[in-house]
């Protein structure tokens, strides 16, 4: 059974290459566990333990798709739309168990930037440089930058609501994020069942993916083994878990010795360490001149975050006994709906090219660089928002 190309099945049918070079970076986590029990630099630390995090999560994602391949198409599709972001989702966790919730928020935001600017700028300019223009699937990728700015509006809604509505009843605003999170969630859900109940198609990035020959091809190497691959699952969520503790652990010290804002934390350094695995990944597929499915990676991992990833993270949060609301600053708004204004602008035509990779990545850096340069604390940023 083929999926739609412009839902979540574009995500559970991406196609890995394990990337061997990057798993030299594994050094590193003995590395963090040492310095950690030895209580090295926090700067150091977090270095080390940014570094460690990168292949884990490309581990986990290659396991992933081994024990996909093996549970049929619905329930492979399923596990792996699930856990296309179980790295930052693991660093979440940990963020909101250690009550860094801005961090969270910002978090949040990031990876939805990262993936429509970062990792799709990178990948229309190196796919434009090694290819020229390239051609992809005007109406897919117009209905899933459709179903990302109803998502958008998702998490606009709240911030814009809830500034207003805490002036009278503090406690309205978490129902307000609750009920979001629910409506948020069940689009999940609808498009999960949209994708499972189309029929086949010809063309689109899941059936080029299929079409492939290397798509029906068994895994190649140790994780070929049903075994094997669950227990680099599991040891690689284990791993995480663990690093993502020391990471967040480091995350007050650094800011404090560098300087810098919890929102660039958040927004910059966080999401790129969890989804850079998954960034290379899409970068490939540009390369090898097959854009529906590079786009169908950054703009699908961007719709889950923001649909499955954020919802769900308000309810562990009530798990912890915090409460995460989706109410985003105005400077996290404001990225966000450039993002998904200049990405529907240059991806609605049916092509691509370098240039418009370049554009991309421009505006990354501006809001990179004005992130860089926020008030370093709570007080500073409040008095900026008004409040």
């Amino acid at each position: 059974m083929r999926h739609s190309p412009f839902s979540f099945g574009v995500i559970a049918a991406r196609f890995r290459e394990p990337s061997t070079w990057l798993n030299l970076l594994l050094v590193f986590v003995p590395i963090t566990i040492i310095l950690e029990l030895s209580h090295g630099n926090p700067t150091l630390l977090f270095i080390t333990a940014a570094l460690g995090i990168i292949p884990l999560a490309g581990l986990l994602g290659e396991s992933t798709d081994a024990l996909a391949a093996k549970a049929g198409d619905r329930i492979g599709a399923l596990l792996n739309a699930t856990l296309g972001n179980a790295a930052e989702l693991i660093i979440t966790i940990v963020a909101l168990q250690a009550g860094l919730l801005e961090v969270v928020k910002a978090s949040i935001t990031g990876s939805i930037l990262g993936n429509l600017l970062l990792v799709l700028g990178v990948s229309l300019l190196a796919g434009g440089l090694k290819n020229g223009v390239q051609k992809f699937d005007r109406s897919a990728v117009s209905v899933m930058m459709t179903t990302m700015t109803i998502a958008i509006i998702g998490l606009v809604i709240p911030s814009l609501f809830g500034h207003a509505i805490e002036t009278v009843n503090h406690a309205s605003v978490e129902y307000l994020s609750i009920g979001v999170a629910i409506a948020l969630m069940a689009s999940y859900i609808v498009s999960m069942i949209f994708t499972f109940r189309q029929p086949s198609q010809n063309g689109g990035a899941v059936a080029e993916a299929e079409d492939s020959p290397h798509a029906h091809q068994p895994k190649k190497g140790l994780l070929k083994d049903f075994r094997v691959a669950l227990g680099v699952l599991l040891g690689s969520v284990a791993l995480l878990a663990l690093l993502s503790e020391i990471l967040v652990g480091a995350v007050e010290p650094l800011i404090e010795a560098q300087g810098l804002s919890e929102l660039f934390v958040g927004v910059i350094i966080v999401p790129i360490i969890g989804n850079a695995a998954e960034h290379l990944v899409a970068v490939e597929m540009a390369l090898k001149n097959r854009m529906e499915l590079s786009l169908g990676i950054a703009i699908g991992s961007s719709l889950q975050i923001a649909v499955f990833v954020a919802p769900l993270l308000v309810f562990i949060a009530l798990l912890f006994g915090q409460q995460l609301t989706l109410v985003f600053n105005q400077f996290e708004l404001a990225a966000l709906l450039a993002a998904v204004i200049i990405t529907a602008l240059i991806s609605l035509d049916g092509e691509s090219n370098w240039f418009e990779g370049a554009q991309l990545l421009i505006v990354y850096i501006i809001l990179a660089i004005a992130f860089f340069f926020l008030p370093t604390g709570v007080e500073g940023a409040a008095a900026l928002l008004g409040r």
